[in-house]
């Protein structure tokens, strides 16, 4: 797939997060039989034209349904008779040393497949996706499989590979996919809306990097937003939402995120002393709001 030429990836000392597109290449994955197709938004941002080629030799031009910078998705359609659909699987069973294949298209070869495990879940990287708490893996992620499928043992899609943490072209690093939970919810709200409405409580919360399995504290509150009009105050230390305790900063910013808007959400605080729950109805959060920090 055509893709706008990556810029700056890494410099010559420090190991940082690289997007795994070239200059032209990029992969994706076919979901279901009316031709969607699933991939990283950076892989075809910027392209002035996009050319899917299937690995049966088929070439078609897609469609762009819609795309998601704060998750880094896009999602294409191509009008074409029996796709190879892949299923879906459940990102949400995952476990660190369960057994994953990464499929793609790596420095324009074709279809490749590389095997790995899960080293973690749960991973919150904001120089990637704003919403998306990564699958962690080992398996080799090179140059042009941005956009391809992590698929388990039983070869259900269960990431979009992303990225990888390497300090040079040649090093495998470590691989990053968005799980397929994820990737499901933001597919169904773009074919549905063409976007991905997302919920907005209306406060910034602070977050201790030396400690980021704490629950996040209110360090401001927007004036004439849900939050302002549920009761929420500076120094509110969030703990629950909707029932559920709320380990981190990230965590709470995905899952009210994840929320739609118009809907209530019971947030239980600790002011001082005292436990209070308190519900607020969520907006809707502006899309170009969403590489932002507010809640």
């Amino acid at each position: 797939m055509a893709a706008a030429p990556p810029g700056s990836l890494f410099d010559s000392d420090q190991p940082v997060v690289t997007r795994r597109v070239e200059s032209s290449l990029g992969s994706g994955v076919i979901v279901d039989m009316d031709g969607h197709i699933i991939t990283n938004q950076h892989v075809i941002e910027g392209a002035s034209e996009i050319r899917v080629q299937l690995a049966d030799g088929r070439i078609a031009t897609p469609e762009v349904v819609g795309t998601d910078p704060a998750t880094d998705l896009a999602l294409m359609r191509v009008n074409l008779p029996d796709l190879p659909a892949m299923p879906l699987g459940r990102s949400d069973v995952l476990h660190p040393g369960d057994v994953v294949l990464a499929i793609g298209n790596p420095f324009g070869l074709g279809q490749t497949v590389t095997q790995g495990i899960v080293s973690a879940t749960g991973r919150g990287n904001p120089q990637l996706a704003r919403f998306a708490d990564f699958i962690q893996t080992d398996a080799a992620i090179n140059f042009g499989n941005s956009g391809g499928a992590l698929i388990d043992a039983d070869g259900e899609l269960i990431g979009i590979n992303t990225a990888v943490l390497a300090k040079n072209l040649s090093t495998e690093g470590i691989g990053f996919a968005i799980p397929v939970n994820l990737v499901r919810g933001v597919m169904e709200e773009l074919v549905q809306y063409g976007r991905v409405r997302r919920g907005r409580l209306g406060v910034r919360t602070i977050g201790d990097p030396r400690r980021p399995l704490n629950p996040p504290v209110i360090g401001i509150v927007e004036p004439d937003s849900p939050a302002a009009h549920a009761g929420l105050r500076i120094g509110d230390l969030i703990t629950h939402l909707n029932g559920q305790e709320v380990l981190s900063d990230q965590e709470a910013m995905n899952r009210i995120a994840g929320m739609t808007p118009g809907s209530t959400v019971k947030v239980r605080v600790r002011r001082g002393e005292q436990s209070l729950e308190l519900s607020a109805t969520l907006e809707e959060r502006a899309r170009e709001a969403d590489q932002r920090q507010a809640r």
